[in-house]
Formats: structure tokens, C-alpha cells, sequence
């Protein structure tokens, strides 16, 4: 088990800023695939970025490119996800997930995930 527990999400003005966090809680997170997905109610989870935990490479859905950065802070066992430029689109659920497959843009490839954080943005 990996539990992983996110944090940091709220409501936000369009064009605003917010940081999620995601910690693994009592294990490393050492060599695995690190995504963060979010999901609307009647939607499939939607792949927005992901990180390798061991080498710190990086992907991006098209969305996320050149607002979100998603980062690792090894010493505190957790996975950032910046998220700048934030539109009434972005608004959903967060979840971070642990995988053993890097970069992967399956949620089903994911074995463990948070509980998820919500994140709003609206005027």
C-alpha cells in the first residue's frame, strides 16, 4: 500500500493561482510513476500531468501545458502540482495517483490513488 493524501485545493478566481499537494504517507515514493488526473461528475478521469519520481522527467496533457508544473520535494515524500492561468474549465476533483509505469495516461495503469481534492474556479 501506498496511501497518498492531497491537499490544497479551494475556489479560485479565473486567471488565478493554486498548489495541490500529494504526500505518501508512510512509504517512499521512490520508483514510481507519479500522475495527477481530475474528473467532473459524468466524466471519465482526465490524465493532466505526471513525474518520474527517480529521474524527475515530466509530461503534460495539451490543457496543462504552460500553466501547470508538476514537481517532487523528495525529502517530504511528496508530488506538487502549480497551477497558473486557471480557467472555469479546470474546475474538478484532483487526484493523485502512484503507478509503476512512468508517464502513463491510463488511470487504470494507477494502483493507488488519493482521496482527491476539489478545485473551483469561478468569478
Amino acid at each position: 500500500q501506498v496511501p497518498l493524501v492531497e491537499s490544497g485545493g479551494g475556489l479560485v478566481l479565473p486567471g488565478g493561482s493554486l498548489t495541490l499537494s500529494c504526500a505518501g504517507s508512510g512509504r517512499t515514493l521512490s520508483g514510481y510513476g507519479m500522475g495527477w488526473f481530475r474528473q467532473v461528475p459524468g466524466k471519465e478521469r482526465e490524465y493532466v500531468a505526471s513525474i518520474s519520481w527517480n529521474t524527475g522527467t515530466t509530461r503534460y496533457a495539451d490543457s496543462a501545458k504552460g500553466r501547470f508544473t508538476i514537481s517532487t520535494d523528495k525529502a517530504k515524500n511528496t508530488v506538487y502540482l502549480q497551477m497558473n492561468g486557471l480557467k472555469p474549465e479546470d474546475t474538478a476533483v484532483y487526484s493523485c495517483g502512484a503507478s509503476p509505469v512512468i508517464h502513463s495516461i491510463a488511470p487504470t495503469t494507477y494502483n493507488y490513488w488519493g482521496q482527491g481534492t476539489q478545485v473551483t474556479v469561478s468569478s
